[in-house]
């Protein structure tokens, strides 16, 4: 039995992350749908589980970790480029400050 290259972290995840590199054009299953990976994503990196919608929260670990500043579709790469870190807003040096203030 061939390993997955992509793992689901919690169960309310729309995201998948990627446990060996993916090549474009790999055939990929998704919550039991055959899709082909559109580009190389690495080690780590994120795959829409679902459709996403630009403002979209990208849900990993079953908690909010950024927001899709783009839409993606099942089998997309989720990074940079199409999204944005709320986590790091909201929990850098200037949110404690904002909150003590």
């Amino acid at each position: 039995m061939t390993k997955s290259a992509l793992i689901l972290l919690h169960p309310d995840d729309n995201v998948l992350v990627c446990r060996a590199p993916v090549s474009a054009g790999q055939p990929l299953t998704i919550d039991a749908a055959r899709i082909v990976a559109g580009s190389d994503i690495p080690v780590g990196h994120k795959v829409a589980r679902t459709a996403l919608a630009a403002g979209d929260k990208v849900l990993k670990y079953g908690a909010p970790v950024g927001s899709m500043t783009a839409p993606a579709r099942p089998g997309e790469h989720v990074h940079l480029h199409n999204m944005k870190s709320d986590y790091i807003a909201s929990h850098g040096r200037d949110a404690a400050s904002e909150q003590r203030a």
